[in-house]
């Protein structure tokens, strides 16, 4: 029987955060894959909520390396994660449900994680 483990929901103001990654050399390589850095900002700002997102539904402590946890989409639109290194092995026997969106200005994440 799956069991929900974390749930974790963040939002992220889009302008603020193209000025970070405006004014932090290296933020942009830091947290994304090579993949999610061609993104356009809103879809950027809404990757990086679901990072927070999943950090906080996995009652993250202890920093994660933002490269293992990629963001793809399927071909209708809808969003998963993509795990490697650490973070496979953390969430083997797990489902992560994710959601994205951005409107007036605001990217937002909400994640979900089963243990299945």
């Amino acid at each position: 029987m799956a069991a929900i483990t974390g749930i974790g929901i963040d939002v992220v103001d889009i302008d603020r955060f193209k000025e970070s990654l405006d004014r932090t050399p290296g933020l942009l390589a830091r947290v994304f894959t090579e993949n999610e850095s061609k993104l356009k900002i809103s879809s950027l700002a809404a990757r990086f909520a679901a990072k927070e997102a999943l950090a906080k539904a996995l009652n993250a402590k202890s920093e994660f390396s933002w490269q293992d946890a990629e963001i793809l989409s399927e071909v209708s639109g809808k969003p998963y994660f993509v795990f490697s290194g650490e973070m496979k092995v953390r969430l083997e026997g797990h489902t992560v449900h994710l959601t994205l969106s951005h409107d007036a200005g605001i990217a937002s994440a909400m994640v979900i994680v089963e243990k299945v």
